[in-house]
């Protein structure tokens, strides 16, 4: 009889972890609390017939850079949108940086920082996939490529710094960057803003920037779905796990596998789990929250800027220094009258996205944890800003606040997005401070969710490495991504 897997969350790192096992022969069961598969990574008619949306996330430079995806062949499996442009920002008077895929164009474009861009983000860019294979894995370990961790730690904590190396001239190349340091949903500047922000400024002028699939971020749960079908592996939806002491699992003596694609705080409802494990597990930091809005839209963005408009992300909140702003009263808990807004225009390149001639719109401000706050104004008031008349072209629009998150995934807990507060102490003790950070006290229990290393993004990652933990532990099986292809 087959060992049993049992997942509870059907996330991308969920998936990743279920097509391994199953590949493997574990008769593998993946436990969803919502009504759709695939966590993070849904898309669904949010507002019309005929408008798709991506419920969580929008765009992904992690996925066709991840080793796990690499090997398991995603690029392949669906239809990829590789934008021209990876990112764009707005300022006044209709001026707009541009983060184009080619870094020299980028570079050119800034001036007097022409030099300055190319020396921060080229040695990382060009060596893009040994940062990633430093980044990718927790950080308590030898890197493999010494020289590239050395480039990117140096950078990482001379851009993490008010008074760091890399200062810019010009408006332009400061709020280029400010943008893309944003996205860690923590204050500004710091190590953690840093590290996050300049892996992801190095894919956007790398490979195929800051790419997304055709159809929507569904296409990749959908993907993963089939694959762990094809392998005997099964989804059950509408099934809300909340507490491991009511969850008949299997035999751990008999190999059986229990993997958690949530929160740790799941292990807290366990009666066996150690209490030094648990307090480890209590001090683990959850930070801001993000309140999301979508809009159905009669045409396209009217952008000042002509570039904004065939950009499919798009960074709003002005001048580097009202980014900041935004980003520390997030931090201090509260909400800056103009805040930072993530936009996605996904209808831009793809056309499935909407009717004819309409565009969908999504875009989320930061938020402190467990706020009631609905973004929707706040959001036009800012794409008003950077986009007049937008207003007129919205057809229709759904938001969800960050108190309403945990509803659409128990994981975001307070509205977190992010598994867990970016800082560079959670970089090294995520959850707990362990070389396998994955295993937990519980024989045959793992943790496989964004609050392991390697953290936040569609990578599938954390739960190819609690997959490989497991099966190391378990047959002493050492698994490396490419040993999927011959599965």
């Amino acid at each position: 009889m087959a060992r049993r897997a049992t997942i509870v969350g059907s996330g991308p790192n969920g998936l990743a972890a279920a097509v391994t096992l199953a590949r493997v022969g574990y008769q593998v069961h993946v436990l969803e609390a919502s009504a759709t598969a695939g966590g993070g990574v849904r898309t669904a008619e949010l507002t019309l017939p005929g408008f798709h949306h991506d419920i969580g996330s929008a765009v992904h430079p992690a996925a066709l850079t991840s080793p796990f995806f690499r090997a398991f062949g995603l690029r392949d499996k669906l239809t990829w949108i590789s934008p021209e442009i990876s990112y764009a920002h707005p300022l006044e008077g209709g001026r707009a940086a541009i983060a184009w895929r080619d870094i020299a164009r980028t570079a050119r474009d800034l001036g007097r920082d022409e030099k300055r861009w190319l020396a921060l983000l080229r040695p990382l860019s060009a060596h893009l996939d040994d940062v990633v294979d430093f980044t990718g894995s927790q950080l308590l370990r030898m890197p493999r490529h010494p020289l590239a961790a050395v480039r990117y730690g140096l950078r990482v904590l001379q851009s993490g710094s008010p008074f760091g190396r890399w200062a810019f001239a010009a408006p332009e190349a400061r709020a280029l960057l400010s943008g893309v340091l944003a996205h860690a949903n923590t204050r500004l500047p710091s190590v953690g803003s840093a590290a996050s922000g300049l892996l992801l400024a190095a894919h956007a002028h790398a490979g195929d920037g800051w790419a997304y699939p055709r159809g929507g971020a569904q296409q990749i749960a959908d993907a993963l779905i089939a694959d762990l079908r094809a392998h005997g592996g099964e989804v059950s939806t509408g099934v809300l796990v909340t507490s491991l002491a009511d969850l008949d699992w299997g035999d751990p003596a008999a190999g059986d596998l229990l993997l958690l694609d949530t929160s740790p705080r799941l292990m807290l409802t366990h009666p066996d789990v150690p209490a030094g494990y648990a307090r480890a597990v209590a001090r683990y930091r959850y930070g801001p929250g993000a309140a999301k809005v979508d809009f159905a839209l009669d045409g396209p963005v009217p952008w000042l800027h002509p570039d904004v408009a065939r950009s499919p992300t798009v960074h709003l909140g002005g001048t580097a220094a009202q980014v900041a702003a935004s980003e520390n009263a997030v931090a201090r808990g509260s909400v800056s009258e103009h805040p930072y807004v993530l936009v996605v225009q996904p209808s831009v390149l793809d056309p499935t996205r909407a009717p004819p001639g309409k565009q969908v719109l999504w875009a989320y401000i930061h938020v402190p944890a467990g706020s009631v706050l609905d973004p929707t104004e706040s959001v036009i008031r800012q794409l008003e800003r950077f986009a007049p008349g937008v207003r007129d072209s919205i057809l229709a629009s759904a938001a969800m606040t960050a108190a309403e998150r945990v509803s659409f995934n128990p994981s975001d807990v307070g509205g977190d997005i992010l598994g867990g507060a970016f800082t560079l102490a959670q970089a090294i003790r995520r959850p707990v401070l362990s070389p396998t950070p994955w295993r937990t006290p519980l024989r045959g229990v793992y943790l496989a969710s964004a609050a392991t290393p390697p953290g936040p993004g569609v990578n599938g990652m954390p739960g190819w490495y609690a997959a490989r933990q497991a099966l190391r532990d378990t047959l002493g099986l050492r698994l490396q991504p490419s040993d999927l292809l011959r599965t």
